[in-house]
């Protein structure tokens, strides 16, 4: 490998541009935490595994954030830790992008139920965890994270460029796992989307034409593009990542060309902000719980100051006094 091109300088606004990313990243993963929390009936398996790559997606925003801000310039021991925490971070959320990938496989294709479906969850927490603590605890304890000045982050710390083996160490703390997904993503959700049009065609010759067959084909189609979308935007996030490595390998001086390097940033930290759009913004289960909880805590309070000092109710005929009127609004939701 060639000696390492001088430091990448970022300019205060590539800074900005990353800094916001990484929070509305984080405000994505909060957002998909707080609607797991909210709604217990949403929390399908699927779901769940979403949950805790939402942790990790917001636990590796956090620390982009720490590492854009300070810009490092050389190494120091927050350098280490922070490059610690992302490298743990990210490369766990690789693990849970595949594992989710892989249940809705394994439960829709392979049909897997039961006892089986709850020894594969506990297996996704030994390996979407247990790998990456692993792998980071080496690489701190080998001296392996340090200063990279910025040609394969953006202001963050990861993998010191001055190490001998580091080509090695950049594959096993993200690189080797992230081309990984490249190829496992599309194939997982190629093959789920060709299963369930498969079963829509064959359920499709036997229910007779009506209303209801409409209403299933088009959930049918919002489904397939999400299909298609999720391993697609991962790899649009993720390619700039590799494309600057594969550029620093070379040597080469276009990894500090300034829109790669936003590039590169955005794509990194804008995870959690993805995932909220796809399975918050654009499920409308979610979605029409999220906007209904959004609306009541809006007009609670200008309903509260419009109203005036309470009033004993009216009696009725009968000298009883009337409890108040439920409006519909008030009436438990189903």
């Amino acid at each position: 490998m060639p000696a390492p091109v001088p430091p990448t300088e970022l300019v205060p606004s590539e800074r900005a541009v990353v800094l916001l990313s990484c929070a509305l990243s984080a405000l994505g993963s909060g957002l998909l935490v707080a609607t797991h929390a909210l709604w217990p009936d949403l929390r399908s398996q699927a779901r769940r595994l979403l949950l805790f790559l939402s942790l990790a997606d917001l636990l590796s925003a956090a620390a982009y954030f720490y590492g854009v801000l300070q810009d490092f310039t050389g190494p120091s021991w927050d350098c280490v830790l922070q490059g610690a925490l992302s490298t743990f971070a990210n490369t766990s959320s690789f693990f849970w992008t595949v594992a989710i990938a892989l249940y809705l496989y394994l439960s829709i294709v392979r049909a897997a139920r039961g006892p089986r479906a709850g020894r594969l969850l506990w297996a996704f927490h030994i390996v979407s965890w247990g790998v990456p603590l692993a792998i980071t605890v080496a690489a701190v304890f080998l001296k392996k994270i340090g200063y990279d000045f910025s040609d394969v982050s953006v202001g963050w710390c990861w993998i010191d460029l001055e190490a001998e083996d580091r080509v090695l160490w950049m594959l096993l703390t993200g690189k080797l796992w992230e081309m990984l997904a490249y190829i496992t993503l599309p194939v997982l959700y190629l093959l789920i989307r060709k299963h369930i049009n498969r079963a829509h065609e064959a359920l499709s010759e036997y229910r007779p034409i009506v209303s209801e067959a409409h209403q299933l084909q088009r959930h049918t189609s919002v489904a397939d593009k999400k299909l298609v979308l999720i391993p697609l935007i991962f790899i649009f996030l993720r390619v700039w990542s590799t494309v600057r490595f594969v550029l620093t390998l070379c040597g080469s001086p276009a990894v500090r060309t300034p829109v790669l390097v936003v590039l590169h940033g955005i794509g990194n930290t804008f995870q959690g902000g993805a995932n909220c759009i796809m399975f918050v913004l654009c499920t409308r289960a979610v979605r029409t719980r999220l906007f209904s909880l959004c609306c009541r805590c809006s007009s609670q309070p200008s309903a509260e100051s419009s109203a005036g000092p309470p009033q004993a109710p009216a009696p009725s005929k009968t000298g009883e006094p009337q409890g108040p009127r439920r409006t519909p609004d008030e009436l438990p939701s189903t």
